[in-house]
């Protein structure tokens, strides 16, 4: 007799955990159902529902265009395959900036109509508001430090943040106002090895890191770019699990020669 296995899900205090121990923690990106399910099922801890759907889904050039609407429906998709990881997403651009009162309806859309677990938003200090308010409704809270993509028009580059001593600096205060504010875990993007791993040890939350080094607690990459689906970007942090990206135009281009040369379909492929 078969017996269904119980499958446990991951949660925010199961991460705070694992940092506790010592065991790092894994996370993806997903945006659609079908990717979410193989994710899930190959036993990924966090899967984050990035507003990169802007630039990986629908192919703008920053994070910035996505609506709230759009995070929904991608999250929603997610959720629905979703048996055991925790499932992040993020609050896009103009949801939340400069104003709290804006950040927590956001974050109670996206938790309402999504089903999703917790949200994601960059900043520090000036978020702090809006992360309290958005805990105050029980949503938890993921920070975001270092290269905030849609900050990327102050910046006006995607280089690597907080080399400078001042900025490395404000980068560990707002790693502890963060957890001071109640964020159960925090994503360190592009920002030296030497301070992501001292921002990890002088906070009790988890940090997860994307080219932030190995001193961190977990590493998130962007699914497609790790299965080499995305075939113009690579940067340093960036390792290619697979090259879909060829493996695919070499289905592609045989099925088409296959249809063209009417070998397929075959005897045995018809009715």
């Amino acid at each position: 007799m078969s017996v269904h296995k119980e499958v446990k899900k991951v949660t925010t205090h199961q991460l705070q955990e694992m940092k506790r121990r010592g065991e790092k923690i894994s996370m993806l990106t997903a945006y659609d159902y079908t990717m979410a399910k193989i994710i899930d099922h190959a036993g990924i801890d966090v899967i984050l529902v990035g507003d990169s759907a802007s630039n990986v889904m629908a192919g703008y050039e920053t994070t910035l265009p996505i609506t709230l609407d759009h995070m929904i429906y991608h999250a929603s998709s997610v959720v629905r395959a979703v048996d055991r990881a925790l499932v992040v997403v993020d609050l896009p651009f103009g949801s939340y900036q400069g104003n709290s009162k804006e950040a927590l309806t956001s974050a109670i859309k996206i938790m309402k109509e999504s089903g999703g677990h917790a949200v994601k938003m960059e900043g520090g200090r000036e978020i702090k508001d809006s992360v309290e308010r958005i805990l105050s409704a029980g949503i938890p809270v993921m920070g975001h430090l270092g290269l905030t993509p849609q900050s990327i028009y102050k910046f006006g580059t995607y280089t690597v943040r907080a080399k400078e001593e001042e900025e490395a600096n404000q980068l560990l205060e707002d790693a502890k106002i963060l957890e001071q504010s109640g964020c159960f875990a925090l994503v360190l993007e592009k920002i030296p090895a030497k301070l992501a791993g001292e921002v990890a040890k002088s906070i009790s939350i988890p940090v997860i890191g994307i080219g932030a080094g190995g001193g961190v607690d977990g590493q998130v990459l962007v699914t497609h770019d790790m299965l080499g689906m995305t075939y113009e970007f690579s940067p340093r942090f960036l390792r290619r699990y697979l090259n879909l990206y060829e493996s695919m135009t070499g289905a592609f281009q045989q099925y088409i020669k296959d249809v063209k040369s009417k070998d397929f379909p075959n005897e045995s492929e018809q009715y």
